[in-house]
């Protein structure tokens, strides 16, 4: 999933929801994780009307994988 060549990678899954791939990330990623992983968590299908909130974060996504 185009992940190994790329600097720290992490996935959000769970089941019947969209699964996401981020990767490059760094440091100051780590506010933007947490911001989407509580997105994602009170998300019932993993899917987001705005992305806006995900900042940069958008800009690191891998893959998106339908649930």
């Amino acid at each position: 999933m185009s992940g190994c060549t790329r600097s720290s990678t992490v996935a959000f899954r769970a089941p019947g929801k969209t699964a996401y791939l981020f990767g490059d990330l760094d440091l100051s990623d780590i506010p933007l994780l947490v911001t989407f992983a509580a997105l994602y968590r009170a998300s019932p299908d993993g899917n987001f009307a705005d992305a806006r909130p995900l900042g940069t974060l958008r800009d690191k996504a891998i893959a998106r994988i339908p649930g």
